[in-house]
Parts: structure tokens; C-alpha cells; sequence
């Protein structure tokens, strides 16, 4: 039975009832599962980010750890140096995370795709990192950059809950807008592009420039994932932002649901919490995270989304990728 297009716009409606629920959550969480949660919302930007570009848009690029390490430190060497509270630094630094998102993207223009964009955007990402550890000056080198945790107009930063509410309220204002662009006629030429980029082009579309546009939306998700992980964990270091982040974000996209909105918030939940629950096992942490992430994909190619999907329209995956 087809369901139809109301019965699925209400269905969808119901899922922002979600962060209505989780207002409660510092009232039922110690401190320690708070900063957990808080991680949560951190990752699940970063995971919008990256499935926009490798799930909706088709492309195989590994920049995202670049975009997460511009933005935190972007954020916190103009808060320190200018003296700003660190809200005022969060659109800054989604602007320098959205301007690595054209830098990453500008080999689009030549022509670049798949495996060397992938190459291109990865040494992007290391390129970036070495500058961290050498321009010592300004990034504080391998000894990193305390982030300042000054009161910002009246709230006290140091507090997890504080921080989640922060977070949460970002965390809902770009996946809304995610999900507008996605609909909008950019986001069905980003989608087209996935599909058949030669089809997309002969109908007069600027593929490149498509590209690119989604690579800087991505850019400008992720630098703020990456601003409010600085303010997170207090210290930014070079090590935050390396090839292991990389791998854990890509299993977080994949085991969400590739080219999923509602997928990218699973993945990251999941991925994030699984660590802590495999605690109980010291030195076969990573044994089991990978078993457990392999088995996700081999028992569930569309993710945790699509097997939400199976029981309820409002997870169908709109714009997954096959």
C-alpha cells in the first residue's frame, strides 16, 4: 500500500518531537553521561556534513576531518585573540569551514572525481594537520590551544548542560536547513549529480559548481561541529584531527544509512555510545568496534535508517544512495 503524501509529511513532523524529549535529558543524566551526550550532538553534525557529500552528492572525499579541525581551531584562535565570546565565534567558524569546503572542492573544476578526488581531499586533510603541528605561532603546535571558557553573555560554558542546550538548539537549526536544501533546486541538482552527472550536465547544470556548493554547505556543517568540540573537551591538539577521526566518522556515515539525514544523527549516536558500553572490555575496545561495525554493514547495507524504514515512512530514506 502506498502511503500518501500527507500521512508521510505528518509522520515526518513527528520526528522533531524528538528534540522536545531530549530537553529532559540533563535532569536524568549524571555529569559524566551528559559529556557523553554532548558528544553526541558534536558528532552528529560532523556526520551530516560528511553523508552530504559522500552519500547525497556521490562523491568519495575524506576532507572531513579537515573541515572539524578548521573550525575548532578557527574558533578558538579568534576567540582568544579578539577577545570574543565563543557563540560569536561559532558562525566564524563555519565561514572558514565552509571556505575549506571550496578549497577541498576547487579540483571539481578540472574535472576531478571519485578515487582522486578521494586522494585529493585526503591529503587536504593531512595538509591541514601539518599545519597545525608547524605553525606553532598561531596553533600552539603539538602542545595544542586552550579553548577560553569565559561566560558568555551570563551562561557559564563550563557546564555540560549548559553546553548541550547550546548544542542542541545548533544541532536543529542545520539539520533543518540541511533538509531545506536538500529539497530546494540545488538539492536536487546535488542528487542528479549522484545519479548521472553527464545527464545532469547535458540539461544545462553546472555539475562543478554543484559540487562545490555542496562541498562548502558541508564545510560550513562540520566547521561548527568542530567549534563546539573544541569548547567540549577545552583543548584543541593536532592528534584530534587525524586519520583516526577520519575512519571513525566514515564508519559513522555507513552505519547510519549513506545518503541519510535521519541516518547521520543514528550513526553518530550509536558509534559514539558503543564505545563507552564496550568499557567493560579494556584492551578489546577496538576488536569489537570493529566486529560490531562490520556487522551493521553486512546484515544492514542501508543502515540504521533503513531498517528504521521498515517500520515507519518518517525514516524512509529519501535520498539514500544504493
Amino acid at each position: 500500500m502506498v502511503t500518501s503524501a500527507p500521512t508521510l509529511s505528518r509522520r515526518s513532523r513527528i520526528l522533531w518531537l524528538v528534540p522536545l524529549l531530549a530537553l529532559a535529558i540533563p535532569a536524568a543524566t549524571n555529569a559524566y553521561t551528559q559529556f557523553i551526550v554532548n558528544a553526541m550532538l558534536i558528532y552528529t553534525l560532523a556526520t551530516l556534513g560528511f553523508t552530504l557529500v559522500i552519500g547525497s552528492l556521490g562523491q568519495l572525499a575524506f576532507a572531513n576531518t579537515a573541515f572539524f579541525g578548521i573550525g575548532a581551531y578557527s574558533a578558538t584562535i579568534i576567540g582568544t585573540a579578539f577577545g570574543l565570546p565563543w557563540l560569536l565565534t561559532v558562525p566564524v567558524a563555519g565561514l572558514f569551514g565552509a571556505l575549506g569546503g571550496f578549497l577541498a572542492s576547487a579540483a571539481a573544476l578540472r574535472g576531478i572525481r571519485l578515487y582522486y578526488l578521494a586522494i585529493v581531499t585526503l591529503a587536504f586533510g593531512e595538509l591541514m594537520r601539518w599545519l597545525y603541528i608547524h605553525a606553532g605561532v598561531v596553533t600552539g603546535g603539538t602542545d595544542g590551544l586552550p579553548v577560553p571558557l569565559e561566560q558568555d553573555f551570563g551562561l557559564s560554558l563550563t557546564s555540560d548542560n549548559v553546553q548541550f542546550y547550546i548544542f542542541l538548539v545548533i544541532t536543529c537549526l542545520l539539520f533543518a536547513g540541511t533538509i531545506n536544501l536538500l529539497r530546494s533546486r540545488i538539492g536536487r541538482a546535488i542528487i542528479a549529480v549522484r545519479e548521472n552527472e553527464l545527464a545532469t550536465a547535458s540539461l544545462g547544470i553546472p555539475t562543478s559548481r554543484v559540487i562545490i556548493m555542496a562541498f562548502v554547505w558541508s564545510g560550513f556543517v562540520v566547521g561548527i561541529a568542530g567549534s563546539m568540540f573544541a569548547l567540549h573537551v577545552g583543548h584543541v591538539f593536532p592528534e584530534s584531527f587525524g586519520l583516526t577521526q577520519l575512519i571513525i566518522g566514515f564508519a559513522m556515515v555507513l552505519v547510519g544509512g549513506l545518503g541519510s539525514v535521519a541516518g547521520a544523527a543514528l550513526g553518530a549516536i550509536a558509534l559514539t555510545a558503543l564505545p563507552e558500553l564496550l568499557r567493560a572490555f579494556p584492551g578489546m575496545e577496538d576488536i569489537f568496534f570493529g566486529v560490531v561495525v562490520m556487522a551493521v554493514l553486512l546484515a544492514l547495507p542501508k543502515g540504521l535508517a533503513g531498517l528504521l524504514g521498515r517500520f515507519s515512512p518518517a525514516f524512509q530514506q529519501r535520498y539514500h544512495r544504493n
